[in-house]
């Protein structure tokens, strides 16, 4: 096994990703992904809890860059836009990490396993919470943190959505920004 190589972690991303498509999730095991990453299944286990962690984990959490967006919002900021900024923060750090391809691929094995849909549901579910208390400790009130911060989820969603479909050369914090115009737009 080839340890000592650097990036552990990125190749046994691609590991899963490649054998997750190949042999479907479910019949891709935390060894089959080490095995083919050159590291050891305890060097795995090191990294992510489970296989499934290996398409969750993200070392920086999207609550995390959304609290932080809209802690560091101007005064004058919409609640809107003070999500919008944070789900913007998000796109940027995700496209930092990933490249478009990467994270078709994983869309794709999301799509295709209903456990994975249900963990993609709460991951976004804990992002809308995370920006509604943020927006509450700024002092906004309800309904309109809740709306503010669902609004923001679906940007994200649609954003994500059209990028890694690949029918637009768009950068994913692009469009992030071209979802929010257009949910300006709405009314």
């Amino acid at each position: 096994m080839a340890r000592w190589e650097p990036d552990a972690r990125g190749r046994m991303l691609a590991a899963a990703l490649d054998l997750f498509a190949e042999k479907g999730y479910d019949r891709t095991t935390a060894g089959d992904i080490a095995a083919r990453a050159g590291v050891t299944e305890r060097t795995f286990f090191r990294h992510f809890a489970d296989k499934r962690e290996v398409l969750f984990a993200n070392p920086n959490s999207l609550d995390e860059a959304v609290i932080k967006a809209i802690a560091a919002a101007d005064e004058q900021a919409t609640p809107l836009q003070m999500v919008l900024d944070g789900v913007r923060e998000v796109a940027v750090g995700i496209a930092e990490a990933r490249t478009r391809e990467q994270a078709a691929q994983r869309a794709r094995i999301v799509e295709a396993t209903p456990a994975l849909q249900e963990r993609e549901l709460l991951k976004m579910a804990a992002m809308t919470t995370a920006a509604q208390t943020a927006l509450a400790e700024r002092g906004v009130g309800e309904p309109t943190a809740s709306l503010a911060a669902y609004s923001a989820a679906a940007v994200f969603q649609t954003a994500f959505t059209r990028w890694v479909s690949g029918e637009t050369d768009l950068s994913l914090p692009e469009c992030v920004d071209e979802a929010a115009a257009s949910l300006r737009d709405l009314h």
